[in-house]
């Protein structure tokens, strides 16, 4: 077992369950304009970091690598999407639906680990899957309509590990490439915003200045601590430690901000829990009978 994965993996979770808490307070943010700053931000802290540890003799070669170019602009694309629809969802009052896509997010690691990567799987792994599944539908027939912030932040960030899995540089490299995709068209958006008189950095209180320049630090650091975690442990591993995140934010959803939450949604989500309780035993018990033996 690699305890300094696990370390990692799991600080990358618990900093992401408390997200809600640090975006709350840009509310009067537009959403495209937190993810775009995000961006920027982070690209300049990676640069500074780069730069502080003479990496970029290392780095500036890759840039020249259409396929390694091509995958890490992928993963900054997954990232834009999932960046996007968090905020969306937590400053628009949906924490606890976006608790569910990360919910959703360990079983689905099983599925795109057999489909993507052939992993293999005892059979009762189908049966969480299918619960899941069967929990996600009645959620939608109730709500009458798909989940689709959940589904999107599963799907999204799902994908994201998938590409960072299989990917070949280290999380400092692969994340430079990353934020380096989407900084220009994010910095030319939020120039374009300043010269209408829409945007919101410099033109807010000093407080809210400096959370949006933090927006990078929050956003580098269980990054990086992900990155070297997803290339040090199974990605069954880093899904069961997931459970922090979506846990910390279903608990700030309800119990924090008040979100109603119906009976009907309680059953939905009670099915997954179910889910992942069944998913988490079968886990156990592989782990114990691997010890024994």
């Amino acid at each position: 077992m690699n305890q300094k994965g696990i370390i990692y993996g799991l600080t990358a979770y618990l900093i992401w369950g408390i997200f809600p808490l640090f975006f709350k307070q840009l509310e009067m943010v537009p959403s495209f304009q937190i993810l775009a700053h995000r961006f920027v931000w982070s690209f300049i802290l990676v640069v500074i970091i780069n730069s502080v540890r003479k990496e970029w003799k290392n780095i500036l070669p890759l840039v020249k690598n259409s396929k390694i170019l091509g995958t890490y602009t992928l993963a900054g694309s997954l990232l834009a999407v999932n960046w996007g629809v968090y905020v969306w969802g937590v400053n628009n009052g949906h924490v606890v639906e976006t608790s569910l896509g990360y919910f959703i997010n360990p079983l689905l690691n099983i599925v795109l680990g057999v489909v993507f990567l052939h992993e293999r799987f005892h059979w009762s792994k189908w049966i969480p899957v299918g619960l899941a599944t069967l929990g996600v539908l009645y959620l939608t027939i109730e709500m009458h309509s798909i989940p689709w912030i959940g589904l999107a932040l599963a799907f999204s960030f799902g994908f994201y590990g998938l590409v960072k899995k299989v990917a070949p540089l280290n999380s400092l490299h692969g994340l430079t490439l990353e934020t380096m995709s989407i900084f220009l068209p994010a910095l030319g958006y939020l120039v374009a915003m300043n010269t209408i008189g829409q945007g919101s950095f410099l033109h807010s209180d000093l407080i809210i200045n400096i959370l949006i320049v933090l927006t990078g630090v929050v956003t580098v650091v269980p990054l990086l601590l992900f990155g070297d975690a997803v290339r040090m442990i199974p990605l069954w591993q880093l899904g069961f430690l997931q459970y922090a995140t979506p846990t910390c934010q279903f608990i700030l959803g309800v119990f924090v901000f008040h979100e109603p939450f119906s009976t009907n949604k309680l059953i939905g989500f009670a099915i997954i829990w179910i889910a992942l309780a069944l998913f988490s035993v079968q886990e156990l018990m592989v782990r114990h009978h691997v010890v024994v033996s």
